[in-house]
């Protein structure tokens, strides 16, 4: 059961989700969460002491080391090794050590979007507020509305 339940959430991890959809008639009516999520964010990066920087999306990332290899685009196919968790620091996906190989496109807009900072060997934190991750709608037993941290190794560009 762990095994399904971590096959499936390494699955939606690279299902983008589209935010721009419109609600159907069975999903209850989107919420802007950005507001609540900048707030939880800042008061993480405060509480935990860590010197991070904001993108014009609203992706927050902190690099720890900017890496000395190849650096990927947003079409690139990488391997990442990575631990994602919420604020609280409950823990809702993790890789090996190797890392999972994926496009880049096919990951979250968080993803997408934050990969690309680093070079091959280097690492860090992504905060992902929820309109750059799983939107906010429940997915997976993700609830909506949920910030994500993620801390991230870029181990290789693929292509």
């Amino acid at each position: 059961m762990k095994h399904l339940l971590s096959t499936l959430l390494i699955f939606t991890l690279f299902v983008s989700c589209n935010s721009d959809e419109q609600p159907t008639v069975t999903q209850p009516p989107k919420v802007d969460y950005t507001m609540e999520n900048d707030k939880e964010i800042i008061a993480y990066i405060s509480k935990n002491k860590l010197d991070a920087e904001r993108s014009d999306s609203g992706l927050y990332y902190v690099i720890n080391e900017p890496g000395t290899g190849a650096q990927p685009t947003a079409t690139s196919n990488v391997t990442v090794a990575y631990k994602g968790y919420y604020t609280s620091g409950k823990i809702v996906d993790q890789s090996t050590a190797a890392g999972l190989s994926f496009d880049l496109n096919k990951a979250i807009k968080g993803w997408t979007e934050g990969i690309p900072l680093f070079k091959e060997g280097g690492s860090g934190i992504l905060l992902v507020p929820s309109h750059l991750g799983y939107g906010s709608f429940t997915n997976n037993g993700i609830p909506g509305g949920s910030v994500l941290v993620f801390d991230v190794k870029l181990i290789k560009v693929n292509k």
